[in-house]
Protein backbone atom coordinates (compact mmCIF):
# COMPACT_ATOMS: atom_id res chain seq x y z
CA UNK A 1 0.00 0.00 0.00
CA UNK A 2 2.84 2.41 0.89
CA UNK A 3 4.52 1.68 -2.43
CA UNK A 4 1.36 2.59 -4.36
CA UNK A 5 0.90 5.78 -2.34
CA UNK A 6 4.53 6.79 -2.86
CA UNK A 7 4.19 6.04 -6.56
CA UNK A 8 1.17 8.37 -6.82
CA UNK A 9 2.85 11.23 -4.98
CA UNK A 10 4.75 12.60 -8.02
CA UNK A 11 1.59 12.38 -10.13
CA UNK A 12 -0.49 14.25 -7.56
CA UNK A 13 2.25 16.80 -7.06
CA UNK A 14 2.26 17.41 -10.80
CA UNK A 15 -1.47 18.06 -10.69
CA UNK A 16 -1.09 20.60 -7.94
CA UNK A 17 1.71 22.33 -9.82
CA UNK A 18 -0.38 22.43 -13.01
CA UNK A 19 -3.28 24.04 -11.18
CA UNK A 20 -0.92 26.52 -9.53
CA UNK A 21 0.55 27.50 -12.89
CA UNK A 22 -2.82 28.45 -14.37
CA UNK A 23 -3.10 31.64 -12.31
CA UNK A 24 -1.32 34.87 -13.04
CA UNK A 25 0.24 37.05 -10.41
CA UNK A 26 0.05 40.24 -12.46
CA UNK A 27 -3.70 40.58 -13.01
CA UNK A 28 -6.34 40.75 -10.28
CA UNK A 29 -8.85 37.92 -10.35
CA UNK A 30 -12.39 37.70 -9.05
CA UNK A 31 -12.59 35.97 -5.71
CA UNK A 32 -15.51 34.43 -3.90
CA UNK A 33 -15.73 37.24 -1.35
CA UNK A 34 -15.80 40.11 -3.79
CA UNK A 35 -18.59 42.60 -4.38
CA UNK A 36 -18.96 44.45 -7.68
CA UNK A 37 -20.75 47.79 -7.84
CA UNK A 38 -21.74 49.28 -11.21
CA UNK A 39 -23.11 52.84 -11.18
CA UNK A 40 -24.21 55.00 -14.10
CA UNK A 41 -24.30 58.80 -14.12
CA UNK A 42 -26.73 61.29 -15.68
CA UNK A 43 -26.33 62.68 -19.18
CA UNK A 44 -27.99 65.51 -21.08
CA UNK A 45 -31.12 63.56 -21.87
CA UNK A 46 -32.88 60.49 -20.57
CA UNK A 47 -30.00 58.11 -19.86
CA UNK A 48 -30.94 55.61 -17.13
CA UNK A 49 -29.23 56.41 -13.83
CA UNK A 50 -28.89 53.48 -11.46
CA UNK A 51 -26.58 51.48 -9.26
CA UNK A 52 -26.22 47.70 -9.10
CA UNK A 53 -24.31 45.87 -6.41
CA UNK A 54 -23.83 42.12 -6.69
CA UNK A 55 -22.17 39.37 -4.66
CA UNK A 56 -20.58 36.19 -6.11
CA UNK A 57 -23.51 34.08 -4.85
CA UNK A 58 -25.82 36.14 -7.08
CA UNK A 59 -27.55 38.25 -4.43
CA UNK A 60 -27.85 41.77 -5.66
CA UNK A 61 -29.43 45.16 -5.11
CA UNK A 62 -30.64 47.47 -7.86
CA UNK A 63 -31.19 51.15 -7.05
CA UNK A 64 -33.00 53.08 -9.78
CA UNK A 65 -32.48 56.83 -9.56
CA UNK A 66 -33.66 58.49 -12.81
CA UNK A 67 -35.12 57.41 -16.12
CA UNK A 68 -35.50 53.78 -15.04
CA UNK A 69 -38.68 51.72 -14.88
CA UNK A 70 -38.10 51.16 -11.16
CA UNK A 71 -37.14 54.10 -8.97
CA UNK A 72 -35.89 52.99 -5.59
CA UNK A 73 -34.28 49.81 -4.32
CA UNK A 74 -35.05 46.26 -5.45
CA UNK A 75 -33.33 43.04 -4.43
CA UNK A 76 -32.65 40.48 -7.14
CA UNK A 77 -31.06 37.09 -7.46
CA UNK A 78 -28.70 36.14 -10.27
CA UNK A 79 -27.13 32.76 -10.77
CA UNK A 80 -23.46 32.39 -9.92
CA UNK A 81 -22.95 31.95 -13.68
CA UNK A 82 -24.56 35.32 -14.38
CA UNK A 83 -22.31 36.90 -11.75
CA UNK A 84 -19.25 35.30 -13.37
CA UNK A 85 -20.33 36.49 -16.86
CA UNK A 86 -20.81 40.04 -15.54
CA UNK A 87 -17.43 39.93 -13.75
CA UNK A 88 -15.73 38.48 -16.84
CA UNK A 89 -17.03 41.26 -19.07
CA UNK A 90 -15.58 43.88 -16.71
CA UNK A 91 -12.34 42.02 -15.87
CA UNK A 92 -10.20 43.22 -18.83
CA UNK A 93 -10.71 46.85 -17.73
CA UNK A 94 -10.18 46.34 -14.01
CA UNK A 95 -7.21 48.29 -12.68
CA UNK A 96 -4.50 46.11 -11.19
CA UNK A 97 -4.61 48.29 -8.09
CA UNK A 98 -6.14 51.58 -7.05
CA UNK A 99 -8.12 53.34 -9.70
CA UNK A 100 -8.19 54.11 -13.39
CA UNK A 101 -9.84 57.28 -14.65
CA UNK A 102 -10.85 57.55 -18.31
CA UNK A 103 -12.30 61.05 -18.25
CA UNK A 104 -11.80 64.37 -20.01
CA UNK A 105 -8.38 65.76 -19.15
CA UNK A 106 -6.95 62.30 -18.44
CA UNK A 107 -4.66 60.30 -20.74
CA UNK A 108 -6.65 58.17 -23.17
CA UNK A 109 -9.60 60.55 -23.44
CA UNK A 110 -9.35 62.63 -26.59
CA UNK A 111 -11.78 65.37 -27.71
CA UNK A 112 -14.63 64.34 -25.45
CA UNK A 113 -18.04 65.90 -26.10
CA UNK A 114 -19.88 67.15 -23.03
CA UNK A 115 -23.07 65.84 -21.45
CA UNK A 116 -22.38 62.15 -22.03
CA UNK A 117 -22.98 59.56 -19.29
CA UNK A 118 -20.26 57.73 -17.41
CA UNK A 119 -19.96 54.57 -15.36
CA UNK A 120 -18.15 53.85 -12.10
CA UNK A 121 -17.23 50.25 -11.37
CA UNK A 122 -15.86 49.21 -7.98
CA UNK A 123 -14.50 45.83 -7.02
CA UNK A 124 -14.43 45.43 -3.22
CA UNK A 125 -13.03 42.54 -1.23
CA UNK A 126 -13.82 41.65 2.39
CA UNK A 127 -10.16 42.33 3.21
CA UNK A 128 -10.77 46.00 2.38
CA UNK A 129 -8.80 45.94 -0.88
CA UNK A 130 -10.58 47.54 -3.81
CA UNK A 131 -10.18 48.77 -7.36
CA UNK A 132 -12.13 51.54 -9.10
CA UNK A 133 -12.73 52.33 -12.76
CA UNK A 134 -14.40 55.56 -13.84
CA UNK A 135 -15.18 55.69 -17.57
CA UNK A 136 -16.73 58.64 -19.43
CA UNK A 137 -18.56 57.40 -22.53
CA UNK A 138 -17.73 60.59 -24.43
CA UNK A 139 -14.02 59.72 -24.53
CA UNK A 140 -13.06 58.96 -28.10
CA UNK A 141 -10.86 55.90 -28.20
CA UNK A 142 -9.46 54.07 -31.19
CA UNK A 143 -10.55 50.75 -29.73
CA UNK A 144 -14.22 50.83 -28.74
CA UNK A 145 -14.22 47.40 -27.06
CA UNK A 146 -14.00 48.96 -23.59
CA UNK A 147 -16.96 51.23 -24.29
CA UNK A 148 -19.04 48.33 -25.64
CA UNK A 149 -18.13 45.93 -22.80
CA UNK A 150 -18.93 48.45 -20.08
CA UNK A 151 -22.26 49.39 -21.67
CA UNK A 152 -23.34 45.79 -22.19
CA UNK A 153 -22.11 44.25 -18.91
CA UNK A 154 -25.46 44.80 -17.10
CA UNK A 155 -27.15 42.66 -19.78
CA UNK A 156 -25.52 39.68 -18.05
CA UNK A 157 -27.65 40.30 -14.94
CA UNK A 158 -31.42 39.83 -14.50
CA UNK A 159 -32.13 43.56 -14.07
CA UNK A 160 -33.55 44.55 -17.46
CA UNK A 161 -37.08 44.72 -16.02
CA UNK A 162 -35.88 47.42 -13.60
CA UNK A 163 -34.15 49.59 -16.21
CA UNK A 164 -36.28 49.63 -19.32
CA UNK A 165 -38.97 52.26 -19.30
CA UNK A 166 -42.34 51.40 -20.84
Amino acid sequence: MKIIALGLLPILGGCVMAVGNTTTETAPVAIERETISYETSPCFGTCPVYRVTIQPDGTGVFEGRRFTKVVGTRDFKATPGQYRAFAAKLQPYRPQQGERLVQPGQPGCDNAPTDMPSVDVRWSELSGASQHLSFYYGCRMRDQRMNEALRSAPNELPIRQFIETP
